[in-house]
């Protein structure tokens, strides 16, 4: 008898079903020894020596497995094949006194019958570079998080907390959020030609565009009016006309990063959902009649390579199903970001024998909708370009030049399987007619367009994971954590889809820039990060990484501590409620779950109330719908005039009742439209006007309920 161990109990059935009786699977759930909570823990004039222990809620786990493991001949370390398994493999080890020399790792990126035999036969001994990277940044989170939250805390307001990684991310919000408020538009003006060309009769038009040098608009309405003025009796041709043929390229198989965002912004479904749906797609999905299977291999990766044996089924796949055209002349092969592990494959299906449709009845409605954008991507991304004839067209109108393109489809390739739903850097289609040099062109109108530049747009959880990605901030596995952090320190919110500072968080980013701004620059995070790599590749010793870190950073620690100058301005918003204890006017206070109104007498009086919004129309009385929270915390809507009116719902309440059976009708909110849903019957009306999206945080108030 053999003892496997491996992380989730999720994937546990899978694999027992893929290793046969003579083999034992218990799953560790995770960490069985770390730093402990409450103690620094890191020796620093040892030369950074970490002290683990068994944590608290796995000694019971530590004492089962030491049994289990007198019982057998072998114990085999089956973690996530990533530096955090790879460390989890090695406190293990320790744990039940394995030599990690000892052939005793067994690493697969999937869960398949082959993958999992092919790793018994192949065990290594547990690769102690990858242990140290992940040493060396447990280690280093530690210092920072550990030293840096009491100064925060300190100089802000109690229990708060700063990280290496979370901090530095903030910061990007901040700043952004700062752009945009501090932003200026210019005015500028389009100007539209709409042409007939005599060929057609009128049947098509062409639409062309003002064009004035390279990077240069039209700055104000009478320079328009000027053009116009002068082009009352102009006569238009066709000066230029370039006809090319285009090709589209399939976009690469998903990485973490990349699956993130296109859930995000395809599904609508928020990073910790995705990472929750995506890690049960790995771990296995119950089949009837065929138990646990996996799906997908591995999610945490930031390499875009595909195996041969993938590629190669891929193309055959492709050939059956679509034909000898849609297989491209050379496979494709993608090339990954610099300073990746590339540790694994991208993410892709295990098989593509299980297509999305096989598998929808199986499927929950999330599921399946993440399983078929994963299976969709990989494919379309081994298949042939689409093929386009574009044309461009120049106009001249007496020393006036408009321009405009067109493009027509040739070949649909790839996009015959991802047209409009992946591909973002695909162009709208546009019908230019059939026209030559020198054809004159019939003025219909010319249409000004006032117009005003517009600030960076603010992140959504998408944009911010591409932007850490973009700036070498984080590693995959630390995209999803990190963002949830914030958002459960209340350092940033979310309004709608967007996410935004606040005031906590900026305090915090500005706190920790003035005394710390070599931490806190985007740059030396990112540096770090390579470091961490190549510890991993054995190039760097992990204690003279960490080492070399903290030797200035503990200089500007003491620093901060000893500053009493610096302080950070405490604002006191009051409100019009009165405190039911003592009668004063109640303040508004920012606490982990957002505002809340508090008494200013504390702590000689310590009463608090929550701040309910107003966000409807109760349909059943007519007084107002509050956005409220329950004791777990989740949102509901609810009357204000309760208990008379006891009208409460999780999802949005509709100000009209049903017209169809006079029942109470809410909002729900999906990624392409949103609808009203009666609560009793059938009836719904899909794509509800704007507004009702807009005054809602419809997106996060259903994640929060799920």
């Amino acid at each position: 008898m053999k003892l496997v161990l491996i992380e989730s109990s999720g994937k546990k059935a899978t694999i027992e079903k893929y290793l046969g009786k003579e083999y034992k699977v218990i799953a560790t759930k995770g960490h069985v020894r770390d730093l402990p909570a409450r103690k620094f823990a890191v020796d620093i004039k040892n030369n950074f020596e970490p002290e683990y222990t068994i944590m608290p809620d796995k000694k019971k786990l530590v004492s089962q497995l030491k049994e289990e493991a007198k019982k057998v001949e072998n114990v085999l370390f089956a973690t996530d094949p990533d530096r955090e398994g790879e460390a989890i493999a090695w406190h293990l080890a320790n744990i039940l006194k394995v030599d990690p020399k000892h052939a005793t790792r067994i690493e697969f990126n999937e869960i398949s019958k082959n993958a999992v035999q092919k790793a018994l036969k192949n065990p290594r001994e547990i690769n102690i570079n990858l242990v140290n990277a992940q040493q060396a940044r447990r280690v280093l989170d530690r210092i920072v998080g550990y030293k840096l939250s009491p100064l925060v805390s300190d100089k802000i307001q109690n229990k708060l907390s700063a990280g290496r990684v979370q901090s530095v991310t903030l910061r990007l919000v901040v700043e952004r959020d700062r752009e945009i408020e501090n932003f200026v538009p210019e005015e500028f003006w389009n100007l539209t030609a709409v042409l007939d060309a005599e060929k057609t009769k009128g049947k098509e038009l062409v639409k062309a565009s003002y064009f004035l040098e390279k990077n240069k608009k039209l700055k104000n309405e009478a320079e328009v009016k000027s053009i116009i003025e002068d082009l009352k009796d102009a006569e238009f041709v066709i000066s230029k006309v370039k006809r090319a043929e285009s090709k589209s390229h399939p976009s690469a198989p998903f990485t973490t990063s990349t699956l993130q965002q296109e859930a995000k912004n395809k599904l609508g479904l928020s990073l910790k959902m995705t990472s929750s749906i995506a890690q049960a797609l790995y771990e296995g999905i119950n089949i009837p009649g065929e138990g646990h299977v996996a799906l997908i291999t591995y999610i945490r990766t930031d390499s875009v390579r595909v195996s041969e044996e993938a590629q190669k089924n891929a193309l055959n796949y492709i050939e059956e199903k679509y034909g000898k055209n849609y297989i491209p002349e050379k496979p494709n092969v993608y090339k990954s970001k610099k300073n990746i592990q590339d540790a694994h494959e991208a993410i892709r299906p295990i098989t593509l024998e299980r297509s999305p449709e096989s598998l929808k009845s199986i499927l929950d409605k999330n599921h399946y909708r993440l399983y078929k954008l994963i299976y969709d991507r990989f494919l379309a991304s081994q298949m042939a370009e689409a093929r386009y004839n574009t044309i461009s067209i120049e106009i001249s109108a007496k020393n006036h030049l408009f321009k405009t393109t067109g493009k027509t489809l040739i070949f649909d390739g790839y996009s015959v399987l991802y047209n409009n739903i992946i591909d973002d850097n695909d162009e709208q289609i546009a019908k230019i007619p059939n026209v030559s040099e020198g054809d004159k062109l019939n003025l219909i109108e010319l249409k000004p367009e006032q117009k005003f530049t517009k600030p960076p747009a603010r992140f959504t959880e998408a944009s911010l994971v591409k932007m850490m990605e973009d700036k070498g901030i984080g590693r995959p596995a630390t995209y999803s954590p990190t963002v949830s952090t914030l958002l459960s320190r209340n350092y940033i919110s979310e309004e709608g889809k967007n996410i935004q500072s606040t005031e906590l968080g900026r305090k915090v980013v500005d706190l920790l820039v003035h005394y710390f701004a070599e931490i806190m620059d985007v740059g030396f995070t990112a540096n770090m990060e390579d470091k961490l790599d190549d510890i991993e590749e054995g190039g760097e010793v992990w204690q003279n990484v960490i080492g070399e870190f903290y030797k200035d950073f503990h200089k500007s620690l003491l620093a901060s501590q000893r500053d009493r100058t610096y302080k950070i301005e405490q604002t006191v918003e009051e409100s019009d409620e009165i405190c039911d204890k003592c009668g004063a006017n109640m303040i508004i206070k920012t606490g982990k779950f957002g505002k809340f109104l508090a008494c200013p007498n504390y702590p000689e009086c310590k009463n608090t109330k929550s701040i309910d919004e107003v966000v409807a129309v109760c349909p059943k009385c007519g007084g107002d719908i509050l956005k409220k929270r329950t004791k777990a915390k989740k949102i509901f809507y609810g009357c204000k005039n309760y208990p008379k009116c006891d009208f409460a719902s999780w999802d949005i309440p509709y100000s009209e009742l049903c017209p169809k059976c006079n029942s109470s009708m809410v909002v729900k909110h999906y990624a392409s439209y949103s609808h009203v849903k009666c609560t009793k019957c059938d009836y719904n009306k899909k794509n509800i006007n704007k507004k009702i999206e807009e005054k809602f945080d419809l997106t996060n108030d259903e994640e929060t309920n799920n």
